[in-house]
């Protein structure tokens, strides 16, 4: 129940709580212990927990402005609906008392003009809670922090009450999401990150787009087979952030990453190269292609700002523009262009986000860029690996230049297997934290599907870490962060979720560790073993592949008793996508270790070709059947993970792109069922003549370590 009171007055129980709020003497001891009931992302400024309050009557819940303002109401709605999925009643009589209230009708001497934009107090007895917010954001991020003081589900359950004082670090706190690259999500998977963003205090959402917005002016643009975001779902989904407080920024390549486009021979000659990436500066209609894009996509988004990308132009100065390069400088020609750009779609009266790793190389130019440049844009200074040396090479040319900045980190999710979170979350901490000791007054978080193969619900982990990041003030801990997520974001009090991803964080340590190039996961995991460049891969990972196995394996054991021990976990399908990233690794070792064995199986079959022993005979039979068993269990793994990352994919994403990704699979799975034809038919020669084909005439290469 949610009880409704005017302006100005309240019900008794909210007059009671705010002579609580009123008596009680706030306090801002830190949340220091490891052994605390607390489990907060992102962790309050000021925190102090009280009591652990059973609630065998529910709760009830009063809002003093829901009856006039609608966001305040849509909060309280929220919380009720949160309750309300545990099985917490909100209606019964005598429930535990929480009142949800605007600073203006709730004095709170310790509410700061800093305060006051997103921040809240939340303050407790063991009967009753208040949450207070100057704005509406500010309510409904105390909201947020209220739910995840539940714990357990129904009569069972408690509220951990505690006094918390909390505001953000960053004014912008966001991630941006590829749509690029293949994976497409659905509208309804959206939704789900915008809440899931909301309730980790993000108020960002930024689309990534080269080709995959529909625009009535540029048919040729969108790939068909629902390969196209379009302008109702971006409607949709726009009026659906607001709700939560987020704003949707789209971006639109504007300079490079137009290949898709560029590749129709009608927009061939607006690229420097023929088909290529690059819009040629210089050509007219390059110009006039983008003043077409970003007119149709502010009509769409009504945001204050608008994502220009240009970034990765590599090909500049290699083809129509290179006398100009030449003459002037790629740095030159590229802030010329991109200086054109902003003054072109300045009626637009929006914020322009532009990438930042192609200007920071030249600081003295920026600071030369006219005044309708810097006080029209942002610059988004990316880079995506840890750097113990700082960031504030990336940060600087513009901040030095009067250019406002955010940082961009990335969660290290593409061409991987599984995302490599001992990179991203050092990258993401590290890079955030130096953007707010430099000037950063925004954080975008990156999601990049370069394979077009990474499963969506893999990337909660980097996701809410960045949350944490750019809501914190100073560094963020990382072991704060990993001790608190599994209990956050499922529910799992036993840790075993927490355990289950740092199982992965070192299975992938480890494998990277071992290849020459760190990050081939994805490589090694499609990578047929008996290839010369897979034998050359097969000596790297030889001595690790036993570990690998061991930690992934018993990342899969954590999951599985992290839900034996809780059925009502949540977020059930992302703890799918993390046994999948886990049984996927665990798979490379696996075809690794039994192209080995094979090897050795043939090996001693061929060493037993001219034995006349009844016994040999009949022992090189049992090596060959072996191996087509063993070479069954590389075709069916493969089979059986192509089914579940099938269900993955269309757990987020749209049918679109991926019967690409299925089609690897496929062949992975007929190649190995074709080896395993040929070894069945070289036993059956073995046992009509006694006589076998050499290795190397079925592809097997030299025995190598492992003899039986």
């Amino acid at each position: 129940m949610i009880l409704h009171s005017g302006k100005g007055s309240a019900p008794t129980r909210g007059t009671v709580l705010n002579l609580i709020l009123g008596a009680l003497l706030f306090t801002t001891a830190p949340l220091a212990s490891a052994q605390s009931p607390l489990h907060l992302i992102p962790v309050p400024r000021e925190v102090h927990a009280i009591a652990a309050s059973p609630l065998p009557n529910g709760v009830q819940i009063l809002c003093s402005g829901c009856a006039a303002d609608a966001e305040d109401r849509f909060a309280a709605d929220d919380l009720a609906a949160t309750f309300q999925s545990r099985n917490i009643s909100t209606t019964a009589p005598g429930g535990f008392h929480i009142e949800l209230a605007r600073l203006a009708n709730h004095p709170v001497p310790e509410f700061t003009d800093e305060m006051k934009p997103e921040g809240y107090v939340i303050t407790s007895t063991p009967v009753s809670l208040i949450v207070v917010g100057a704005t509406a954001e500010g309510l409904f991020y105390g909201v947020q922090t209220l739910k995840q003081l539940i714990e357990g589900e129904g009569a069972a359950a408690t509220l951990h009450t505690a006094d918390i004082r909390d505001w953000p670090a960053m004014r912008y706190r966001g991630i941006s999401d590829d749509f690029a690259r293949g994976p497409l999500p659905t509208v309804e998977f959206q939704k789900k990150q915008i809440r899931n963003m909301a309730a980790y205090k993000l108020n960002i959402y930024s689309l990534y787009f080269q080709h995959a917005m529909e625009y009535k002016g540029i048919p040729l643009m969108g790939p068909p087979g629902g390969g196209t975001f379009t302008q109702a779902q971006a409607r949709e989904l726009v009026a659906y952030a607001a709700r939560y407080h987020i704003t949707v920024i789209p971006e639109q390549e504007s300079f490079g990453h137009l290949h898709y486009l560029l590749d129709w021979e009608q927009y061939s000659p607006l690229a420097e190269t023929p088909h290529g990436d690059v819009l040629a500066p210089g050509q007219p209609s390059a110009l006039q292609l983008t003043h077409q894009m970003f007119a149709e996509m502010a009509g769409i988004y009504p945001g204050p700002f608008l994502h220009i990308g240009a970034d990765e132009t590599s090909d500049l100065g290699r083809g129509r523009t290179k006398a100009q390069v030449d003459a002037r400088g790629a740095g030159a020609v590229y802030l010329d262009y991109l200086q054109q750009i902003v003054t072109d779609l300045e009626p637009l009266k929006r914020k322009l986000l532009f990438w930042g790793d192609i200007a920071m190389h030249d600081p003295a130019l920026l600071k030369q860029l006219p005044d309708n440049f810097k006080k029209n844009t942002i610059a988004v200074a990316w880079e995506y690996q840890p750097h113990p040396e700082g960031f504030a090479g990336f940060i600087t040319p513009f901040t030095d230049a009067h250019i406002e900045t955010w940082v961009s980190p990335g969660i290290n999710n593409w061409a991987r297997v599984y995302p490599n979170y001992n990179k991203g979350l050092t990258n993401i901490q590290q890079f955030t934290a130096q953007g707010q000791q430099l000037g950063a007054t925004g954080q975008l978080n990156t999601i990049w599907d370069d394979d077009g193969e990474t499963v969506a619900d893999n990337n909660w982990y980097g996701i809410l870490f960045g949350a944490e990041a750019a809501w914190h003030k100073g560094e963020a801990s990382l072991p704060g962060f990993q001790s608190s997520y599994g209990a956050s974001f499922h529910g799992d009090l036993t840790g075993k979720i927490d355990q289950a991803q740092e199982e992965i964080m070192t299975t992938v340590q480890i494998l990277g560790g071992a290849l020459v190039h760190a990050d081939e996961s994805d490589y090694a995991f499609w990578i047929d073993p008996w290839s010369v460049e897979g034998q050359r891969k097969a000596a790297q990972i030889r001595p690790v592949v036993s570990e690998v196995r061991l930690h992934a394996e018993h990342a899969i054991v954590l999951v599985a008793e992290a839900r034996d021990a809780n059925l009502a976990l949540r977020e059930t399908d992302a703890l799918d996508a993390l046994d999948l990233g886990a049984r996927r690794l665990d798979f490379i070792g696996l075809k690794f270790q039994v192209c080995d064995e094979i090897a050795g199986r043939y090996a001693a079959a061929w060493a037993l070709r001219d034995s006349t022993k009844k016994e040999d005979r009949a022992e090189a039979s049992r090596q060959l059947r072996e191996i087509q068993w063993r070479m069954q269990d590389i075709s069916q793994t493969y089979s059986l993970l192509r089914d579940l990352y099938k269900e993955a994919w269309l757990k987020s994403n749209r049918p679109y792109y991926l019967s690409y990704n299925l089609a690897r699979y496929d062949l992975a799975t007929q190649l190995w069922l074709r080896r395993i034809d040929q070894v069945a038919a070289a036993e059956l020669q073995w046992d009509n003549t006694h006589t076998i084909p050499a290795a190397g005439n079925l592809g097997i290469p030299p025995a190598g370590t492992t003899s039986y």
